[in-house]
């Protein structure tokens, strides 16, 4: 889209209040506790007035005064509107404002979008290539450093994956990376070497951070940057999203969000966990904590946006191999592991952690930690039921990120100490061909493990983790709810043939719930949101089908007719045409 067609966006005349309107002749699904249907719904000031009966009842009187819209849907379904626990909007949003990024499905396309670059930017300019996981690739493989090397011999190469990475040899010399290689900032990693030669092979685990890279992409202006952003909300509403976690922001971001609310232009209500160090003093560590229990988004926020709680990285990736498991990975030619004892990344030394989570938690923060492997979520289960022992707290002021492997043990403790949950189903169906031939069958079992979740008693919510692009199907990762729903509730995948773990599947009624009340409860935000009731905020959808009575296989398809969030539309199909 053109720069004054962004700008234009943000406009939004479709944000102008909307007078008194009663929806009449659809399926009203409530979410509420008894998961009520009825067939009328009144919205007045922003809120949900009345339902059903006492809907119909307001609208004779109210259209008999001249002074309400009523509103024949005929017959369409009307859900919550939905959240997402889990996204990087800021990051997303700009990732192709250099230059758009074809998707890269094989090594082939990834050595040629890196030869192509090869022309494009000076020699010696660094050649980044992000969040192309492994798991995703045909190959099921990193791309090589000899490869890398080949295609852009004169060019520095950073291949990056969340915490790991895959240098050519250039980019190594620069970042000053060698086989004696060791961080010197109190956090851990791994320089991966070979077993042949004892020369790295490229591969870094968790060490990201200390590659020299310096980009040579173009730089926005803040009008260009917040369009961008108010695009991919605009896009986020047309998915049926009206609320979100920023799930590892920063003061620039929270500032971006803030503009696109006083020009009338945030269209999702938007939830912040605060990025956070981990290593280096712990006064240092104690202050950056404390400046964001201060932030003004905490001590003002509201739930149009406001600062929830912080965010650390416990282990590595489940996409990149470096996720710490309570039992070795296995050697690995997908994720390059030589080790058989090699059990991924602990980012956090345990003493460290209790620490962090004391001081936030005690700030009335959530914590929250990115959590992949059974040996994390376990790790921060046993600081969370440590300090539980010690004192009281509140349900949800402990989260877990991600906790995407978890043992049955594991499932019912943090359902006991109202720890809550953040799962993202979508990668269960683009990673299970993947993990199912590392792991097999009995490990994968307690891959995602959504019923038993549900059924201990466990309060836990979907999410995306986008990290890049603008539109729903072809982001990283998908942010399209419907592909969530549809994932959570048939556990199939791509290129596999059988279902994963089947009777970890959930009802219709459950995934629908995974995605609006549960978050909301997640976010602290159910006291608003999360469920069409009266007095509630009336954020809704107006769907395009029944997604309780369609065919499974055709819920990744439904289309969000309309987006109203606070009563006022902020989507509609029709006029996007």
């Amino acid at each position: 889209m053109k720069l004054t067609a962004f700008l234009l966006a943000l406009s939004f005349p479709a944000l102008i209040a909307a007078p008194p309107t009663v929806f009449t002749n659809c399926k009203i699904v409530t979410v509420d506790e008894a998961f009520s249907i009825t067939d009328a719904m009144a919205i007045e000031g922003g809120r949900i007035v009345a339902l059903g009966e006492k809907a119909k009842a307001l609208a004779l009187a109210k259209l008999a005064g001249g002074n309400a819209v009523q509103v024949d849907l005929g017959g369409r379904m009307v859900l919550p509107g939905l959240m997402d626990s889990h996204v990087h909007p800021t990051g997303a949003a700009m990732t192709e404002f250099d230059h758009d990024i074809p998707q890269m499905d094989t090594i082939a396309d990834v050595l040629g979008y890196i030869a192509a670059r090869t022309k494009a930017v000076p020699e010696g300019s660094w050649i980044s290539v992000r969040q192309v996981f492994i798991t995703r690739l045909k190959e099921q493989r990193y791309p090589t450093r000899e490869e890398l090397d080949r295609v852009a011999p004169k060019h520095p190469v950073h291949f990056s994956t969340g915490p790991d990475s895959m240098l050519n040899t250039l980019a190594l010399r620069l970042s000053g990376i060698t086989k004696d290689f060791k961080p010197g900032d109190g956090g851990t990693g791994k320089v991966e070497l070979d077993p042949q030669t004892g020369e790295p092979t490229g591969l870094l685990r968790g060490l990201s951070r200390f590659v020299k890279m310096k980009a040579d992409t173009k730089t926005a202006t803040q009008a260009e940057s917040d369009a961008r952003l108010a695009e991919l909300f605009r896009d986020y509403n047309a998915s049926g999203l009206t609320a979100v976690c920023d799930r590892d922001s920063s003061p620039g971001a929270i500032a971006a969000y803030q503009r696109l609310r006083d020009k009338g232009a945030l269209t999702v209500r938007m939830s912040v966990s605060h990025g956070i160090p981990v290593n280096g003093q712990w006064r240092t560590l104690e202050h950056a904590i404390e400046e964001v229990a201060e932030h003004p988004a905490r001590r003002n926020g509201d739930d149009m946006l406001r600062i929830i709680g912080t965010k650390v990285y416990l282990d590595g990736g489940m996409l990149t191999g470096s996720a710490y498991m309570r039992e070795p990975w296995g050697v690995s030619k997908i994720y390059g592991i030589t080790d058989p004892t090699y059990r991924g990344n602990l980012m956090i030394a345990h003493d460290r952690l209790v620490q962090l989570v004391t001081k936030v938690t005690g700030l009335g923060l959530q914590f929250t930690a990115h959590s992949v492997g059974d040996g994390a979520v376990h790790e921060l289960l046993d600081v969370y039921e440590y300090l539980s022992r010690h004192g009281e707290y509140p349900r949800g002021i402990f989260n877990i990120t991600h906790s995407n492997f978890m043992s049955e043990e594991d499932v019912r403790r943090a359902a006991k100490l109202g720890v809550t949950l953040d799962i993202q189903p979508v990668w269960l169906w683009l990673d299970s061909w993947t993990l199912l031939k590392q792991f097999g069958q009995e490990r994968t079992k307690w891959f995602q493990p959504l019923r038993s979740i549900f059924e201990a008693g466990g309060l836990v919510g979907g999410g995306s983790d986008h990290m890049q692009k603008i539109g729903s199907m072809r982001s990283v990762n998908p942010y399209n709810p419907w592909l969530g729903i549809k994932t959570a509730i048939t556990r199939q995948a791509r290129f596999v043939d059988a279902l994963v773990h089947p009777e970890q599947a959930l009802t219709r009624e459950q995934a629908i719930r995974f995605y609006t009340i549960n978050n909301a409860k997640i976010l602290f935000l159910e006291k608003e949101c999360g469920s069409i009731e009266p007095g509630k905020r009336a954020d809704f959808i107006i769907l395009d089908r029944d997604v309780l009575t369609c065919p499974a296989d055709e819920i990744t398809g439904t289309q969000v007719r309309e987006t109203w969030l606070d009563g006022k539309r902020v989507w509609a199909a029709d006029s996007a045409k």
